[in-house]
């Protein structure tokens, strides 16, 4: 959040803690919400950080680690044991050439994207097109 938008490092840095605490995409529209109430429209940086955190929310439950978006390239990294079918990373690999199987766990997708809401966005249909993650048995 730039100093000129919210001059107060204390709350800055309150806003950040919540941010990377943030379970679900509700906790950051709440956060959002009060970002934009309190000091009106976000800036194009501030957009960014959202965006970035919205994404590691979603991404987490594919068992994502990493994501490394540059403008022409993304990679995916997943844990070894990821809860995603290895039959839909087939059908993806196979139906768009952009995207390669790099080792076992990460995924390399090229194509020239330099705004990272496009990358954002990238990722998110990416992950979207793996379906639901997998999810494993309650232990009882």
């Amino acid at each position: 959040l730039p100093d000129d938008y919210c001059g107060d490092v204390h709350l800055r840095l309150s806003f950040y803690k919540k941010l990377a605490t943030a379970k679900n995409p509700d906790q950051i529209d709440a956060l959002l919400e009060e970002i934009v109430d309190r000091f009106g429209k976000l800036p194009p940086q501030a957009q960014t950080l959202i965006d970035v955190h919205r994404l590691r929310v979603i991404a987490r439950p594919y068992g994502v680690v990493k994501v490394d978006a540059a403008p022409g390239v993304i990679h995916i990294s997943f844990r070894k044991d990821a809860p995603v079918e290895p039959t839909r990373i087939l059908d993806l690999i196979q139906k768009n050439r952009h995207i390669k199987l790099v080792g076992n766990e990460k995924l390399r997708i090229e194509r020239a994207l330099t705004n990272p809401k496009d990358r954002a966005q990238m990722v998110r249909d990416v992950l979207r097109s793996l379906g639901q993650p997998i999810s494993t048995p309650a232990i009882a």
